[in-house]
């Protein structure tokens, strides 16, 4: 993972639009007073980063031709992307606003953004653009990406330097329950594609993909998890959240319109995909241009479909977006992980939980003797919709000590 360091670019860095003229410059703003302010370390140095290099003192996409490798697989979108992930760097003192100045050069239809996360609460937020990210509570630690797209290998889109300021400003109360919807789901397949965060899709994978950056887990964790179920709730599966698609890849349909990306004049909980297919909205089509022809707001990996929710075509299904609200999780180290109906492996199962998936917890129970990869125990947890795991299988729990039920 790359590292953060306080010099490698003075504050009057200067900020280059990806959606201005190419190289065009804008004068960086001074952070409010009493802020932190540090540089980014823009070197690649991880495995959390994707399709990206620093040469020539920039950083630039290390494939710049859309592949099945090179561009998320859900999407399948006309671009090259890479992004890369900075390590998260703990403040000074808790703040509730990011400020970012990115010195980019973009042309030929490439972009460059800056986007930021705040940890609070035992939880990560949901990425935003980095040019003013607000958070709902305080956040004590803060980690950047830069995500680059070109359409080929003749545009320009790359970075010499990202500055980030964090203080304090007016946020808005925390929601206490997370978002669900009913939504239109596909089956991803792509067995050998690549996913957004550089996951190698496997056969009968099990992860989700939503069509925004925004909810986007960076490889080999569940900090965005989703829980789908099947309209009649008879099958469940969490299912972390590792590619960008289908169809869009700036389409946050599950945020209010004042802070989607785009698409603002839509409902929220309202995928444009599913207006274009529906409604005709934005001409039938989807960001790229493309004809929509089918409209759905989620994919899920084969593994998922098949055997977390044992679809047998695409279908519509209820999706919780658990990172939304705050709560206690356990984090499934070893799965997929039955969901049982009780505290024992004699009960039937409901579903699954992914490895690395974030399950939210409700309390604990004593119940059957499990041998399980992190420990031996009697210990189940009741989730959040009355559904059972052992605690052998969870490698840690996050945001609290569950109460006993």
């Amino acid at each position: 993972m790359a590292h953060v360091r306080r010099t490698s670019i003075a504050l009057t860095a200067l900020l280059t639009l990806a959606a201005g003229l190419p190289g065009a410059p804008t004068p960086a703003r001074a952070a409010a007073p009493g802020s932190e302010r540090w540089s980014a370390d823009l070197t690649v140095a991880g495995d959390d980063d994707v399709n990206v290099t620093w040469r020539s003192g920039r950083l630039r996409l290390a494939d710049p031709h859309p592949t099945d490798h090179t561009r998320p697989a859900a999407a399948a979108g006309p671009v090259a992307e890479g992004i890369l992930l900075t390590a998260p760097r703990a403040l000074d003192h808790p703040a509730t606003r990011v400020r970012a100045q990115l010195a980019a050069r973009t042309g030929g239809g490439g972009t460059a953004t800056a986007q930021v996360r705040g940890w609070r609460a035992g939880r990560w937020t949901e990425w935003r653009d980095a040019a003013e990210a607000i958070f709902d509570q305080p956040v004590t630690q803060v980690q950047a990406r830069v995500v680059l797209t070109t359409p080929n290998a003749a545009a320009e889109a790359t970075v010499t330097g990202l500055t980030l300021a964090a203080d304090t400003a007016a946020t808005t109360a925390p929601s206490a329950v997370a978002l669900t919807y009913r939504v239109y789901a596909t089956r991803i397949g792509l067995v050998g594609g690549v996913t957004a965060n550089g996951h190698t899709v496997g056969v009968r994978d099990h992860f989700a993909a939503l069509p925004s950056r925004r909810g986007l887990s960076p490889r080999g964790t569940g900090d965005y998890t989703v829980k789908v179920c099947t309209t009649n709730g008879s099958r469940c599966e969490y299912a972390p959240v590792w590619d960008v698609g289908p169809w869009n890849t700036r389409d946050d349909w599950w945020n209010p319109s004042d802070v989607r990306e785009n698409w603002r004049n839509l409902p929220q909980g309202l995928p444009e995909a599913q207006a274009a297919y529906q409604n005709g909205y934005n001409g039938g089509r989807d960001q790229f241009g493309r004809t929509v022809r089918n409209p759905a707001g989620l994919d899920l990996a084969d593994g998922t479909f098949w055997d977390g929710l044992r679809l047998t075509d695409n279908a519509w299904i209820n999706v919780t977006l658990l990172w939304t609200a705050g709560g206690i999780r356990g984090v499934v180290g070893s799965g997929p992980l039955n969901l049982r109906t009780g505290a024992g492996t004699s009960y039937p199962s409901r579903g699954l939980a992914a490895t690395y998936a974030q399950v939210p917890i409700d309390c604990y129970v004593t119940g059957q003797r499990i041998a399980g990869p992190y420990r031996t125990t009697t210990r189940w947890y009741r989730l959040v919709g009355g559904l059972y795991v052992s605690h052998a299988y969870l490698s840690t729990t996050l945001g609290g000590t569950a109460p006993h039920c």
